[in-house]
């Protein structure tokens, strides 16, 4: 396969910033593993017949209910409590069984997943290899269903079928080595019944739900909430909350309001201001974690004045990121410097931060041949903690400048990941603030889908790095792959296709009557809430 055509592939589809993530954790190695009896969680387990009913309020409600049909990690939160895949992660990262027991590697490009037994869908029909090969397949492929904006968290599987074993095995194909195949299928690829999904409409299934999660779709109004209750015929123990609702506000403050009036139970993206607020509540607290979102500002390679590296290095080094991190974040969130997070496989720890610097910022501009250039940078409101007054401080710094002249323009969330995903860097903003989930722990699934050539979300196109890339993919010696991503990322930091910004920090506020114990991957897993104090 050529370069451009590997990295289109395994970067193509159109995609919504995608938002998962994770943190901590390696990159796959291992080969051959077997599974327990475990799913994502620790069970919490029934509590008797206690009644346990819990609201999780989010920023946005979800796009659709289709688990094979978005890229926001607000609509993941809440179809992962209906649907399943093979693979899953625990809280710290590790991959663990689900759906299958057993995955092995046959050979260069052929993977087997052994699934489990006696596991039904909502429907009342049993899990069939049939059912796991076509959801694979209605992701991967185009001619199976739809165009999944969602084939790139698959990059390098091209197929899979029912494996002539035992009637319960399923071989993946991929379009050669795949070194982070498994890894891919513990973060991605939810499960769905192959009968029900091709006797129903494309509308229908994103209205409804049939998977083989702990809680079963039962009541959804669109942009108002989505009600779930307990399954009660679940493969593990049935979970301990009986009644679960997502709903969502916008505005950090009603969110606030909502958790400290018991209207909400889980709250996301607690502002730094209103934390002392939440902790003096008598029936709330606050945790906050380190997520493995990444923030940036990406500047499209294509146009004036975006296309001169010493441009955008020097929006760099116009930015006090670090005064941004104490003074606009309170602290929750940490400088970046590469487009790869510490502790992912591939994060190169020699790359320094740009040093905040006005001056060499200034001068960088004049070689660059646009001074007096005239930028609007594009933001989401509310996606993020504090997008809009990051995005704001951003602005301002540049405006320090004397020879750049920098907006901001506020965007609705949906409407900007639109443009961003549909496949043509024309239609997108010149300049944005976006953020990034990578739950995958590998730094390809960071580099492919928004720094490749074709990639789903790219704002850039160079050569060099497409290489680097296209071989780390192909490379069986994990020494020499990291070897290889590391340099990329050294590559990205020099070209500075992005003003890096920060790793965001996952704030939560959470009622004292639940107890639950939030990730870094931003997954909200309603298995995992018990009853608190």
């Amino acid at each position: 396969m050529s370069r451009r055509g590997f990295l289109t592939a395994a970067g193509a589809a159109g995609v919504t910033a995608a938002l998962a993530g994770c943190s901590g954790g390696s990159g796959d190695t291992t080969t051959t593993s077997s599974g327990t009896t475990s799913g994502t969680t620790q069970s919490t387990t029934t509590s008797g017949d206690e009644s346990l009913a819990v609201t999780i309020t989010q920023g946005q409600m979800p796009t659709t209910l289709d688990p094979q049909d978005h890229r926001e990690t607000t609509t993941d939160n809440v179809v992962l409590q209906a649907y399943e895949g093979l693979l899953s992660r625990s809280a710290e990262g590790s991959v663990q069984a689900e759906l299958a027991t057993e995955w092995e590697r046959v050979e260069e490009g052929r993977v087997r997943f052994h699934l489990r037994e006696g596991v039904t869908f909502h429907s009342g029909n049993d899990l069939t290899a049939e059912d796991v090969a076509y959801s694979i397949n209605r992701i991967v492929k185009e001619d199976v269903g739809f165009v999944s904006p969602q084939s790139d968290q698959l990059p390098g599987v091209t197929g899979a079928e029912v494996a002539d074993v035992d009637g319960m095995a399923v071989d993946v194909i991929s379009d050669g080595l795949n070194p982070i195949v498994f890894a891919s299928f513990a973060t991605y690829c939810d499960v769905m019944e192959k009968a029900w999904v091709q006797e129903n409409s494309k509308n229908y299934v994103a209205q409804h739900m049939n998977g083989t999660g702990p809680f079963k779709l039962k009541n959804y109004e669109e942009d108002v909430q989505v009600v779930f209750e307990r399954n009660e015929d679940y493969w593990r123990d049935p979970a301990a909350v009986t009644e679960l609702t997502f709903d969502a506000a916008s505005e950090s403050s009603v969110r606030v309001n909502k958790l400290i009036e018991n209207e909400s139970d889980i709250i996301v993206n607690v502002p730094p201001q209103d934390i002392s607020r939440v902790r003096s509540a008598d029936n709330a607290s606050v945790t906050a974690v380190p997520s493995t979102r990444v923030i940036y500002n990406a500047m499209r390679y294509d146009v004036e004045p975006f296309d001169s590296v010493d441009f955008r290095q020097a929006m760099n080094h116009a930015v006090d990121m670090e005064s941004i991190v104490e003074n606009v974040l309170s602290g929750f969130g940490a400088v970046t410097n590469q487009p790869t997070l510490e502790n992912f496989f591939g994060y190169n720890p020699d790359i320094s931060n740009y040093e905040f610097d006005r001056e060499k910022a200034e001068s960088l501009v004049e070689s660059s041949g646009y001074a007096g250039a005239e930028i609007e940078l594009h933001t989401p409101v509310g996606r993020y903690l504090k997008d809009v007054e990051v995005a704001q401080a951003v602005v301002n710094q540049i405006n320090q400048l004397s020879n750049v002249s920098a907006s901001l323009k506020q965007r609705d969330f949906g409407a900007l990941a639109g443009e961003l995903a549909d496949g043509d860097i024309t239609t997108g903003p010149h300049w944005y603030l976006i953020g990034w989930g990578n739950a995958t722990f590998d730094a390809s699934q960071t580099l492919i889908p928004l720094l490749t050539s074709g990639g789903s979300l790219t704002s850039w196109e160079n050569d060099e790095f497409d290489s680097l890339v296209e071989q780390a993919q192909n490379e069986g010696d994990q020494d020499k792959r990291e070897q290889l991503l590391q340099e990329a990322n050294q590559l990205a930091h020099d070209e500075a296709p992005w003003i890096f910004l920060n790793r965001q920090f996952s704030v939560y506020g959470q009622t004292t009557r639940i107890s639950w114990e939030a990730r870094s991957d931003e997954r909200i897993d309603a298995y995992a809430i018990g009853h608190g104090s």
